[in-house]
């Protein structure tokens, strides 16, 4: 598939009148897979409508480079509808793409960096811009070659930590406010459950969210300043690498993120532990930043 046929696929899917944005994640997928072949693009959509999670991560032998956040087509990027959500998104993830399928902003470390647009509506109907093909294909190549710059300071760890348990504490709050209005015996909502009857009788979806995320970061903190090996270093090792002299926090980072944790906010946390792959060097993180 070219971005010819792309575009002519998406008209078809328009004309049918029963489309929405769902509709074009196929497409979308095969275009970028035809355009870079070395990438595996997965189209997430979270079980809970507007929980937070990117539509699309685009990983490179297991690695995550990139993510992308696609609306219906037409859809006003820079409108106040998305502007929360967008603001989430480019503070907590390097490389990122909006799109409403045919216009494109990417954006690297939060700031916009590139802007694209390969069609136009007129009459409910696509018309190509094919000028801009070449510049777009020269952009997406781009995106799924972006390297995530080495984390060398204390106060970039800081912001990087911060803006990555953000995105968690949302995701998780509305997540569980989800579970609870709909009455969803999940795992979530059990260990929320279990807070508010031991911990924290008032306890709030989002001061369990807040609970939640601070735990995930600090945890992972404490594993990666005893972590040696760098390049292995995941939600699933920092489990077994907080230290045993502090049983509380081990245990509860193992109860919220452990073999048991929300498939809505598994690959969010996941993306945390990258960020302490990305500090500089390769021994223990109270020597290197």
């Amino acid at each position: 598939m070219d971005v010819r046929d792309y575009i002519t696929s998406l008209n078809k899917h328009l004309k049918s009148g029963h489309a929405t944005e769902h509709t074009y994640r196929g497409d979308f997928a095969e275009l970028l897979k035809c355009l870079v072949t070395s990438i595996h693009v997965t189209n997430e959509p979270s079980k809970v409508t507007d929980c937070g999670n990117p539509d699309y991560v685009i990983t490179k032998k297991n690695i995550p480079v990139g993510f992308i956040e696609a609306k219906n087509i037409g859809s006003d990027l820079n409108g106040k509808q998305y502007k929360e959500q967008f603001t989430r998104y480019r503070k907590a993830l390097d490389n990122l793409i909006i799109t409403d399928y045919v216009w494109f902003q990417f954006f690297e470390n939060g700031e916009k960096v590139h802007e694209v647009r390969i069609a136009e509506m007129n009459n409910n109907e696509l018309q190509f811009l094919p000028n801009n093909f070449d510049y777009f294909k020269t952009l997406i190549i781009n995106f799924c070659s972006f390297v995530a710059q080495t984390i060398k300071s204390p106060r970039n760890l800081a912001k990087m930590m911060a803006a990555k348990a953000r995105l968690v504490e949302n995701i998780l709050e509305k997540a569980i406010s989800f579970d609870e209005e709909h009455k969803n015996d999940s795992e979530l909502r059990q260990q929320y459950e279990t807070f508010k009857s031991i911990l924290i009788h008032d306890l709030t979806p989002k001061g369990f969210a807040d609970i939640y995320a601070q735990t995930l970061a600090y945890g992972m903190f404490a594993a990666r300043l005893h972590d040696k090996t760098l390049k292995t270093f995941s939600r699933q090792e920092a489990a077994e690498l907080i230290p045993k002299s502090n049983p509380f926090l081990r245990k509860l980072f193992a109860h919220v993120a452990g073999v048991d944790i929300d498939e809505r906010i598994e690959k969010t946390v996941d993306n945390l532990a990258d960020v302490f792959r990305a500090t500089k060097g390769s021994t223990p993180l109270s020597r290197t930043v």
